[in-house]
């Protein structure tokens, strides 16, 4: 492994070499060029990578580097097959890297374990959905169901699995969002009516001041990294919070920018860049509050505000009990939790109040600690007070991740469905759906781990690799009657099979999908609520099927005559499920005439047009203590031991769980995962040195050890106390039961954990 600390721009001709190599990787160069030139085109494909929004404006490329990646990895030449898992068997791959898993190539027919000759053997389709529904028929309730999710799924295979699911009689539906943006919606819902951001990718054209929180664009969302860019160029101040110094937050070179390229020019991101302590957003927000209230009870002594009264009488309630919890916060309690100073804040503070339009934009690194709900409470109180809601070039922004994930949302992938929802299934299809709660990802976990439930059913996704306690998850899944994952790829999930399991191999975003009626289309929602028609341009293989096909299929063996549904109707034709949609959810009226206009349609926002769907028909203040701490620890731990606070995080070779490679170009490193950024100064005071191999404990109040060993230090500009690691590698120290308050979201952002040398000697007998 080396580490050189990368000087150069997001961006640039960085971006454009490993934009070749994964080219040459996928063993389909002259193809995969011409994906790429169709990639988020009207007339193309959705990236199956991130949900950024695209302007509609005429552009050659609207790829990034990372798109191109997740292209090139879907659409590669390679294929696992019958023969392939006649020749490995599952102990075998289970012991290979999640990178080797997926480069072998696309799955390219069904498969079923044989647990006597522990292989993957070929089935045909009808034999596998025959098979699944003799497991669900055997079920003594409906509820032993589990139906996982993945964001990649498309808004019409979304639809239909909801719709089985529901027809079989269970509202379990663990899915992505309940390990993303989970608090995000909860805390939106609660706030101002709606669980989504009120901006669209136009505002950020207008805004004054953008502030992001928690997240990292260059790795994650790079075509983000254009907007930043040009708001700043524009004069827009744009205000980072992040632990970590990244570089897409600091300066970009725009790749379709000739000049830019030829010059070995960039243009920074942000204006400023401020490095608080993992969890501290929170106090950071609150200081930000307790600064202009001050200044607003000056101003009002003599007859003028610097809070947005008049917004604030008409639109908001319970604004005196959050004030009084403000005043309440001393800021020794803010300094300390947010490891800024109060000088830092006050400068903060400056930056808000001058400007007239302010965009809060924020991520995972907001939503997966204990407090997430609190702290997207307290940014919305913020825009509240300012009146920041409603208005041109400004709003509230969770920026999602994978490409459908509030598409699935909304299209009712929800353990909690509302009333009114459930209520348009209803008239629409004539069954009774269940009412009663089901499982998030934690409770579906849980569930399967005691023997509650039976069967395990993932459209896409790899639960194993994604979810925390990786132990655990991986001996539920094994625990299992049955699992069926309906994938493109081989991955963890497929290597710790039930005691049946199936591999369904479904096409991708890329596929040219021909169904009885003729070719189709799908769509998927971004994260400003644009809705986008998608169809690929790659030749399938013979034996693979479109994930609405497969869902149809199965709900039509399990459910049979018994249904009222035409689920082959909706297999043939994915207008019919589009017709369907357009009657049971809002927004969605003439969807397949809407879908025809180049750029998609916009479902609108309640909170943007001011109309709070909430129990008071206004937005709420709501007001929260700073958390007592952001980890919680054992007792015997506290005060006692150096103990760190970790994070994990992707790499720039990665999306989700795909590994792409085993580089992080944007952070220095090449051709490791098993890594742990630090802060220097931590290294030297744990009598450690640079590249030194650790172990790493995680603390919990339950007795059980989770620890990961020969991670090599890594010095970074990374506040001191807190620790950075990949995942998934890194997902085995989250305890399954620390997760946010009233999200349920695992805690990935905040980890306490101790660190000591790795014994090599004992690490190279392992």
């Amino acid at each position: 492994m080396t580490h050189k600390k990368y000087t150069g721009s997001a961006g640039g001709w960085g971006a454009l070499k490993a934009t070749t190599e994964h080219l040459l990787k996928s063993e389909n160069v002259a193809k995969n060029i011409a994906n790429l030139l169709k990639t988020n085109q009207d007339d193309g494909f959705d990236c199956p990578g991130c949900a950024w929004g695209e302007k509609h404006e005429n552009k050659r490329f609207r790829f990034c580097e990372n798109g191109a990646k997740a292209v090139n990895w879907e659409a590669t030449s390679r294929r696992v097959d019958a023969d392939f898992f006649a020749n490995h068997s599952v102990s075998w791959l289970k012991k290979q890297s999640d990178y080797y898993l997926e480069y072998q190539g696309r799955l390219a027919e069904p498969v079923s374990y044989n647990p006597a000759t522990d292989k993957y053997e070929a089935i045909s389709w009808d034999d596998a959905f025959a098979m699944i529904a003799r497991y669900l028929h055997q079920l003594d309730d409906p509820n032993r169901l589990e139906l996982y999710t993945s964001g990649r799924a498309s808004n019409e295979a979304a639809f239909v699995y909801q719709l089985f699911g529901r027809r079989f009689g269970t509202n379990n539906f663990p899915d992505c969002s309940n390990m993303c943006h989970e608090a995000s919606g909860h805390a939106l819902i609660d706030s101002i009516g709606i669980g989504k951001g009120t901006v669209t990718i136009d505002d950020f054209e207008l805004a004054d001041a953008i502030f992001i929180f928690g997240q990292n664009p260059g790795t994650n969302h790079p075509r983000m990294l254009e907007t930043l860019a040009s708001a700043y160029s524009r004069g827009a101040k744009v205000v980072a919070f992040n632990n970590l110094k990244e570089r897409g937050l600091q300066r970009f070179t725009n790749p379709q920018h000739p000049l830019e390229m030829l010059s070995n020019g960039s243009t920074p991101t942000t204006s400023d860049y401020f490095s608080p302590k993992l969890g501290g957003d929170m106090a950071v927000v609150r200081g930000i509050v307790k600064v202009l209230y001050a200044r607003h009870k000056v101003a009002q002594l003599t007859g003028k505000s610097i809070f947005n009264t008049a917004f604030i009488a008409e639109h908001t309630v319970e604004l005196e009990p959050y004030l009084a919890e403000v005043e309440a916060t001393e800021w020794d309690v803010i300094e300390q939790q947010s490891g800024l100073s109060k000088a830092e804040i006050h400068y903060i503070a400056d930056i808000y109040q001058q400007a007239e339009r302010v965009i809060i934009t924020w991520a995972m690194g907001i939503t997966q600690h204990k407090h997430s709900v609190q702290t997207i409470q307290e940014i919305t109180n913020l825009q509240l007070l300012f009146g920041q809601i409603g208005k041109p070039g400004a709003g509230l922004c969770p920026v999602r991740g994978h490409s459908n994930v509030q598409g699935d949302r909304t299209m009712g992938i929800n353990e909690k469905p509302s009333a009114a929802f459930l209520d348009a299934i209803e008239a629409e299809f004539g069954f009774s759906p269940p009412r009663a709660h089901g499982h998030n990802v934690v409770r579906a976990l849980q569930a399967l781990e005691q023997g509650n439930s039976k069967v395990f059913i993932g459209l896409g996704g790899n639960l194993v690799a994604a979810a925390p306690d990786t132990a655990r998850v991986a001996a539920a899944m094994r625990n299992c009657d049955l699992t069926v994952n309906i994938a493109t790829k081989l991955n963890r999930s497929h290597v710790n099979p039930g005691k049946a399991s199936l591999i369904l191999p479904c096409m991708g975003r890329t596929d040219i999908d021909v169904q009885v009626a003729g070719p189709q289309k799908v769509t998927v929602e971004d994260s400003f609520s644009m809705v986008h028609a998608s169809s690929g341009r790659v030749e399938v293989m013979d034996n693979i099927r479109s994930e609405p096909a497969i869902i149809c299929g199965i709900a039509q063996a399990v459910l049979g005559e018994t249904s009222e549904i035409d689920w082959q109707a909706m297999a043939n034709d994915y207008s019919v499920i589009r017709e369907h949609i357009s009657r049971v959810i809002p927004g969605f009226i003439d969807f397949n005439q809407r879908i025809e206009q180049p750029g998609g349609f916009y479902l609108g926002n309640s909170a943007r047009s001011l109309d709070w769907k909430t129990k008071s028909a206004k937005a709420v203040f709501r007001s929260h203590k700073l958390p007592d701490s952001i980890v919680p620890l054992p007792a015997h731990m506290r005060g006692k031991q150096q103990v760190f606070t970790l994070q994990t995080m992707r790499s720039h070779d990665q999306y989700n769980t795909t590994v792409y490679g085993m580089n992080d170009r944007y952070r220095g490193i090449a051709g490791e995962r098993k890594v742990l950024f630090i802060n220097p100064e931590d290294i030297r005071a744990l009598g450690l040195k640079d590249g030194q191999l650790v172990d790493i404990q995680s603390l919990w109040l339950d007795d059980t050890e989770r620890k990961i060993s020969g991670f090599k230090l890594i010095p970074f500009d990374i506040p001191r106390g807190n620790v950075g690691a990949y995942f998934p590698e890194a997902n085995a120290l989250v305890p399954l039961e620390s997760f946010g308050d009233g999200s349920e979201t695992p805690t990935s952002k905040s980890i306490a954990v101790l660190i000591s040398k790795t014994d090599e000697m004992q690490l190279s007998v392992n």
